[in-house]
């Protein structure tokens, strides 16, 4: 079976396609292509209210390319999903009716805690060592969704409109980082220590740059080196001393800033980072469906 998934965040789309093989009645899903487009919808939207012209032919044109390669690689089953920046922009009804009519893929705009459940449908800490407790914190553009795992089942999440986009912008005002440091104090709690799992691009490159071993949690002391080492520097200097890309250098800062104080605030000493996405989710949503109905 190939399921592919379509992710439309604030700062890139990704097209996820997967195939899905049951052996032994467990499901195995093997990575066919992942293609990322850095949109950067949220630097439209977040200042301006709305996409932009050269944004939304961008948009129209990622997702024709995205049909295509749907059809090359025979795909049965898909979902598109855009969250943020589309959630706020006033003309994104009219881009998706567009992509409709031009592309005929059908986007669905998700709430920020559906964002949340597609993160944990990935179900990492089910895996993990049960005399802990797990924070999934995923980081985008646009918002920070964070879901609490305890006793095998979740307990809590929630969608903060906290994102590296809004961040740049200085969209982030102190009481919402207020309401955020509150809200975590007051939910995430546990007799268990608490061990975070985090997703997003800039979580990735920072565990990568770590050398930190797969499958192996990554100390907190990282983020706050990471952090105080980049911040001072330029984007230009970023993109030179760690051989990142623009739209990674600008926004890597942002999202260390938020992972700290996520950490902190939640009293967190370390982060799985296992390379999980809204797309992945996706994935395992659409198959968990299909299943069902059989």
């Amino acid at each position: 079976m190939i399921i592919a998934a379509i992710d439309i965040g604030s700062n890139a789309a990704r097209l996820l396609i997967n195939e899905v093989k049951e052996t032994d009645g467990k499901a195995e899903f093997t990575k066919l292509n992942l293609l990322r487009i850095p949109l950067r919808l949220g630097f439209d939207v977040f200042s301006k209210g709305e996409i932009g012209a050269e944004r939304k032919q961008m948009v129209i044109k990622t997702m024709t390319i995205f049909r295509e390669l749907m059809e090359i690689y025979k795909v049965e089953h898909y979902r598109a999903c855009a969250t943020s920046a589309m959630r706020d922009a006033k003309n994104g009804q009219e881009i998706i009716d567009i992509v409709k009519e031009q592309a005929d893929i059908n986007i669905e705009i998700i709430t920020g805690d559906e964002e949340a459940t597609l993160i944990y449908e990935n179900h990492v800490a089910e895996g993990l060592d049960k005399d802990f407790a797990y924070l999934y914190v995923d980081v985008g553009g646009g918002s920070t969704e964070l879901t609490f795992y305890e006793n095998n089942e979740m307990q809590y999440e929630h969608s903060f409109n906290i994102g590296t986009i809004r961040l740049l912008n200085g969209l982030v005002t102190p009481t919402i980082w207020d309401d955020m440091k509150d809200e975590i104090k007051d939910k995430i709690k546990s007799k268990k220590t608490i061990v975070a799992i985090g997703s997003g691009g800039n979580i990735n490159k920072i565990f990568s740059m770590s050398k930190t071993k797969e499958g192996k949690p990554m100390a907190v002391s990282v983020i706050k080196k990471y952090l105080k080492e980049m911040q001072i520097l330029s984007v230009e200097e970023r993109m030179q001393l760690y051989q990142i890309r623009e739209d990674r250098a600008d926004v890597i800062v942002p999202a260390l800033n938020i992972f700290n104080n996520v950490m902190t605030w939640a009293d967190i000493k370390h982060i799985y980072v296992p390379k999980i996405s809204v797309a992945d989710g996706l994935v395992h949503s659409i198959y968990t469906k299909i299943t069902d109905q059989k």
